[in-house]
């Protein structure tokens, strides 16, 4: 699992390169339309599942947070969030996000980035999630979308002389473990349809309130390279529920 990735030295060097690494959220491309999404984090109590450097820890203290816990489970992670925060109402936590240990109806707002496609169910998420949220807690988070996991290899296809030809969608409706290539190492992942999150999360109890594919900013477009081939199709689906009770 990623877990192992992320904790491997030479994988974290290079992910640690990254721009959303380097820059935080400035540097990740989705953070505009994410922004927009969050809650009202004033006086909250918020749970951050995955929260690798702690970028989305430290902008809900700014915001006006109470207190936040942030839990990944990668050592690697949370040593380099604690590295990074001096804020004592701060707390990371090195756990799995599969089994969720807090007391009930803790949280105010859960929040995710880039997580979910690593783990093999999101309904056990959506019910874990829903057992820590206070009555009409929100949840928002960003996950890769279903057409940018469905065929499992996440590259391009190309032409004999190596331009972008287009992206392959297959195996869509079959949902389940892939393998994908990401900063040269193979990787686990886990695909499923748009309808099998939106669903999970209707059945859990939630209300969905906010869909959005984030497409890449205007300023990224000429000075990141590849991000106009982002244009092409979807690499990200944000969303965001209320849990009704």
């Amino acid at each position: 699992m990623s877990k192992v990735i992320y904790d491997n030295e030479g994988f974290f060097k290079k992910y640690s390169q990254m721009a959303r690494s380097k820059d935080g959220l400035a540097g990740a491309g989705e953070w505009p339309t994410l922004k927009k999404m969050l809650p009202d984090f004033k006086g909250q109590t918020i749970l951050d599942l995955g929260c690798g450097y702690g970028w989305h820890c430290r902008y809900a203290r700014d915001q006006g947070a109470t207190k936040v816990i942030g839990i990944d489970a990668s050592y690697r992670m949370i040593e380099k969030a604690k590295e990074m925060t001096t804020d004592e109402t701060i707390v990371y936590l090195c756990h799995d996000i599969q089994d969720l240990d807090f007391d009930e109806k803790m949280f105010d707002s859960v929040i995710s980035s880039l997580v979910f496609h690593y783990l093999p169910s999101f309904e056990k998420i959506c019910d874990q999630v829903k057992k820590v949220l206070k009555p009409k807690g929100e949840f928002v988070f960003s996950v890769e979308h279903p057409i940018f996991t469905a065929q499992g290899k996440q590259d391009w296809d190309y032409d004999d002389e190596g331009n972008i030809r287009d992206w392959p969608v297959d195996d869509y409706f079959i949902e389940g473990k892939r393998e994908a290539v990401f900063l040269g190492e193979t990787m686990t992942k886990y695909h499923r349809t748009l309808t099998t999150y939106l669903k999970d999360l209707l059945n859990a109890g939630f209300e969905i309130l906010d869909v959005q594919e984030p497409m890449p900013p205007k300023e990224m477009l000429d000075t990141v390279p590849g991000m106009k081939d982002e244009l092409r199709r979807p690499m990200m689906l944000l969303v965001k529920a209320r849990l009704k009770d």
